[in-house]
């Protein structure tokens, strides 16, 4: 059975232990994994699939035997599996600490990418996600190694928690950084958070609050969480799961890694495109994603980028309006 994640995670002897079997083992090698997490290997609810598990583990003793990393707990994602937050049990985020045999699963959004009206439309769905890229402003998710980095809190306003009382959203977001395809995280603002934001906000008149701006206003709009939904292209996790990922990698950097990459991708688009099953050539996708997809596609960034940047260029925006003053009813 899964468990929740510990905070813990190894204690230093353990670390010590994992850190000197990594740098012995052999270049390129990962060590058996254990007959405890060998039990949560599989493609059922609550599981994950043993190649990205592997993927996972292989980063993560990389750069523990590099001394990048001296957490005790790694991350993986399968972002080819449905995203249901309705149930637990159906997650894809992983959290593993071995040095205490943990592991659990949580839910995480994908990129919802864009559809470039008349252009090009790589835009995903709710559930299942069809179209991976790593271009800037493409909105999507891109699968393959990442480092965890700084945490970085911001407010993002008011919203009401009674008739008479409101709260101050603040929001953690925690960097990532890429490695190989996923080099340009940093640049394309690529990280984890909390699925919730402040929406139809106003200004409202609040000069005593410590975020209000110089002439004394404040946001005030409603919190919109969207576990269920899509994101930007980061990883974004239930506002209940968020804080405790964010406490496991605050000051002690981790690894992640993304199923699936870009070869990963275009092996099922070819066994799919043959009339074959993936696993025909030695893939991994889930059966019930794709059979709801049908195929999916990878965008690469020298090919996308320049559609985006013609498409901003024949689509300039339209003026910013000024934030609508909050009236009587609302404050």
């Amino acid at each position: 059975m899964s468990r929740r994640f510990s905070l813990l995670g190894f204690s230093g002897l353990a670390l010590l232990s994992i850190a000197a079997s990594a740098q012995a083992a052999p270049s390129g090698s990962t060590m058996p994994i254990p007959n405890w997490l060998m039990e949560h290997v599989g493609v059922d609810d609550g599981q994950i699939a043993l190649p990205v598990l592997q993927r996972a583990r292989s980063l993560y003793f990389s750069k523990v035997a590099e001394g990048k990393v001296r957490n005790g707990c790694y991350f993986a994602m399968d972002a080819t599996r449905p995203n249901d937050p309705g149930d637990q049990s159906s997650g894809r985020f992983y959290v593993i600490c071995e040095g205490d045999m943990s592991f659990s699963v949580i839910s995480s959004g994908h990129g919802g990418g864009r559809n470039l009206q008349g252009v090009a439309n790589f835009s995903n769905g709710r559930e299942c996600a069809k179209n991976f890229g790593n271009a800037l402003d493409s909105n999507l998710t891109a699968g393959g190694a990442y480092l965890t980095s700084e945490i970085k809190t911001s407010f993002k306003g008011y919203y009401r928690t009674s008739a008479d009382r409101q709260a101050a959203f603040i929001r953690s977001f925690v960097q990532f950084d890429g490695i190989g395809e996923t080099a340009n995280a940093r640049q394309r603002a690529i990280g984890g958070h909390a699925a919730a934001l402040v929406s139809g906000i106003c200004m409202q008149k609040k000069p005593d609050s410590p975020y209000a701006n110089s002439q004394g206003y404040t946001p005030l709009g409603k919190l919109v969480t969207y576990a269920g939904g899509r994101s930007d292209g980061c990883t974004s996790w239930s506002p209940s799961d968020a804080p405790k990922v964010l406490s496991m990698v605050d000051g002690n950097p981790t690894t992640l890694y993304i199923y699936p990459d870009s070869s990963d991708i275009k092996a099922v688009a070819q066994a799919v495109a043959a009339g074959q099953s993936p696993v025909t050539n030695g893939s991994y996708w889930n059966a019930s994603c794709l059979k709801a997809i049908g195929s999916p596609k990878f965008w690469p960034k020298e090919k996308l980028e320049p559609i985006i940047a013609q498409y901003k260029a024949d689509h300039p925006p339209q003026p910013s309006r000024p934030v609508p003053m909050c009236d009587s009813t609302t404050n």
